[in-house]
């Protein structure tokens, strides 16, 4: 179930990505436009999550997060260049940097909320008392 979260949040991301780049560019936000602009990335998207196996460590920043996002990029501008869409230097860096934040991100955010859920599940059950807490020993 993880993994397919991981997933979401990443289509998400890459979805908010392409709505702020059509709307900065005063073109119309219409489910066919996204389709349009955001494929190329999911794609790449796709194949990152496949490439790094990220249902083993969906949630992870490090590696997993970095190659999924490096991945995306570079197959979204592989496919992008391969079908006549624009791939300056200048969208290439804004697109890296902007899905850097959004991607990555959202696995930082969601590590420093579960950090204390796993140094609990990492101790051993024997170790553990009713009610305990790690700020309590």
């Amino acid at each position: 179930m993880r993994a397919l979260g991981s997933l979401v949040a990443d289509v998400l991301a890459v979805l908010l990505f392409v709505a702020i780049g059509l709307l900065q560019h005063h073109e119309g936000l219409t489910a066919s436009s996204v389709g349009y602009v955001s494929w190329p990335f999911v794609l790449g998207m796709l194949l990152g999550h496949l490439a790094i196996r990220s249902w083993r460590r969906p949630f992870g920043l490090w590696p997993q997060g970095v190659f999924i996002w490096a991945i995306t990029i570079v197959a979204a501008m592989a496919i992008r260049t391969l079908f006549g869409a624009g791939t300056e230097p200048s969208f290439v860096i804004v697109t890296a940097v902007v899905l850097a934040v959004f991607m990555l991100g959202w696995r930082a955010v969601a590590s420093f909320v579960t950090r204390r859920e796993r140094r609990t599940s990492a101790r051993p059950a024997a170790t553990r008392t009713e009610g305990s807490t790690p700020r309590s020993r």
